[in-house]
């Protein structure tokens, strides 16, 4: 049992804490970055229903879905090593953010390359016919006709997407990672304040999505302003 709560203490302890939410902003941002990248990759052969490929990625994406980001942090926090191992690289000193980083990329590979196929369907195949017809080339329908609508249509998973990624990324302490989660673990086994210190970090994690829901919302609105606009070809 901790002590008795001591609302004055919330103060101190949010001091305590902001410093370390660099890096927890740190991973987010590199494995998003990366997520995207790797979603852009594994949406493409299900997209062109390239065979063994295709049936990979939806391996992959099925592995991701059915298990928690727990587990799989662990997998590859003890995975990686052991397999490195193997091949006489050792990384068993590397700095446990980076596995949190690799992790939390591969997770949002999977959830991103579902999003971008699914929008990228959504879209009419009529109006790349119809751009086609107008003398554009394939690149040229996809990436001025198909890709901003697509963009706009997965923007709002995206955002739910990331900030699902920034609550995730709150399970990097357990791998040894000091993150704000990971401070406030040191605060509790030092002061014996357990609930001042987790209200605290809820304070500081719902303003960082409030505010990552209004800029999400600002960029959803400019993505989406010519929707519903007819062009007419010149």
């Amino acid at each position: 049992m901790g002590k008795a709560f001591d609302l004055t203490l919330v103060w101190g302890f949010l001091q305590e804490l902001i410093p370390y939410l660099g890096v927890t902003l740190n991973i987010l941002f590199v494995s998003i970055l990366a997520g995207m990248v790797l979603g852009i990759a594994a949406a493409v052969p299900r997209l062109f229903r390239l065979p063994i490929l295709a049936q990979l990625v939806m391996l992959y994406v099925s592995f991701i879905r059915g298990t928690p980001i727990l587990i799989q942090l662990f997998l590859v926090f003890y995975g990686v090593p052991a397999v490195l191992l193997f091949a006489g690289i050792d990384v068993s000193r590397m700095d446990a953010v980076y596995f949190v980083m690799i992790t939390y990329a591969i997770s949002n590979g999977a959830v991103f390359s579902e999003i971008f196929r699914s929008a990228i369907q959504s879209v009419d195949y009529g109006q790349t016919e119809a751009a086609l017809s107008v003398g554009m080339k394939d690149y040229q329908s996809f990436f001025r006709i198909v890709l901003p609508q697509a963009w706009g249509i997965a923007l709002p998973n995206i955002a739910n997407s990331v900030i699902g990624s920034l609550k995730d990324t709150s399970l990097a302490f357990t791998i040894g990672v000091m993150d704000m989660v990971g401070r406030g673990e040191t605060l509790i086994a030092s002061t014996a304040h357990s609930l001042e210190v987790y209200v605290s970090l809820s304070i500081i994690y719902y303003i960082v999505v409030w505010m990552m829901e209004k800029a999400f919302k600002v960029v959803e609105k400019r993505a989406n302003r010519y929707k519903g606009t007819i062009f007419h070809p010149a």
